[in-house]
């Protein structure tokens, strides 16, 4: 069965910067060698998220790159903006305001502490729901 994990943020620092989070949850997953997506809502999110990768934790080398080129196979990260088809990978990090298509095995979804984020998230919530999937809150 599919799990979908939903992260509701409450800490200052994710607060101020929810990608943060982001790279918190790509460590893990990059530590555990599970090849990761990680979609974004636009290009500007998407570079935003490769700017923080490098720099948010300096012991850690996390392989990554935005999507779209001939190398996306053999990339342990992926960030994909909207409008860029890639293969389905096993764990998939939504920062898009709609449930993802394709198969894959995990969600992490990040939700802002906005309540615009929080709306959203029970519409996806309910969408995985009906979906089948197993789901968890993580308050963060």
């Amino acid at each position: 069965m599919p799990r979908a994990d939903f992260y509701l943020i409450d800490k200052p620092r994710f607060r101020e910067q929810p990608l943060l989070l982001v790279c918190e949850l790509t460590k893990k997953a990059f530590a555990a060698q599970q090849p990761t997506l990680i979609l974004t809502r636009d290009y500007a999110q998407a570079e935003a998220v490769d700017e923080l990768l490098w720099a948010f934790d300096e012991d850690v080398m996390i392989p990554h790159q935005l999507a779209g080129d001939d190398d996306d196979a053999a990339t342990a990260v992926l960030i994909v903006p909207p409008g860029i088809d890639t293969a389905d990978r096993p764990l998939l990090i939504n920062l898009r305001e709609t449930c993802p298509g394709g198969h894959y095995q995990r969600v992490l979804e990040v939700v802002a502490a906005d309540p615009a984020e929080r709306d959203g998230s029970r519409t996806r919530w309910r969408e995985y729901q009906r979906l089948g999937f197993e789901l968890h809150k993580n308050d963060m």
